[in-house]
């Protein structure tokens, strides 16, 4: 189980993400009013608090959401989660797509830090059902049975 530690959209891409604390996951489209919404298949960024906690830990000043990610989790280490993995979060559920991305252009934090976490630690979803999703709401692995029987 994990628990959602932010939610954070941006109104443009290539821009850090602010934290809203709750937003409105729609399906087949993402989470309402960000910039990456739409019918593709990283419709939502995931990434581990517990990583953020660690690159602080080197110096990093970061505020959640500068990773360009959409949830911010506790609990979780998402990068060993396979494609495919679907996670549950009050009526919102969500399926892994992809694991880390090339990054095309250095960030702000790499440039600051020779380092960036997204490209190796951070996940994309799509989302299989909507719903409400806020700051400390409890998130679940459930297998394809269990979410097909909702």
């Amino acid at each position: 189980m994990g628990t959602v530690m932010a939610v954070c959209i941006s109104e443009k891409r290539g821009t850090q993400k602010r934290n809203v604390k709750k937003g409105n996951l729609i399906a087949d489209f993402g989470l309402e009013t960000d910039a990456h919404a739409g019918n593709w298949h990283r419709q939502i960024s995931l990434l581990s608090y517990e990583e953020i906690e660690a690159f602080r830990q080197k110096g990093a000043v970061v505020d959640l959401g500068d990773f360009g990610e959409n949830l911010v989790v506790s609990g979780f280490d998402f990068k060993t989660l396979p494609v495919g993995t679907k996670l549950q979060c009050k009526q919102a559920v969500l399926e892994i797509t992809q694991i880390g991305k090339e990054c095309h252009h250095h960030c702000q934090i790499y440039e600051t830090m020779g380092d960036c976490i997204m490209p190796r630690e951070g996940v994309f979803a799509r989302v299989l059902q909507g719903g409400m999703i806020q700051e400390g709401d409890e998130m679940y692995i459930v297998s394809g049975s269990d979410f097909d029987s909702k």
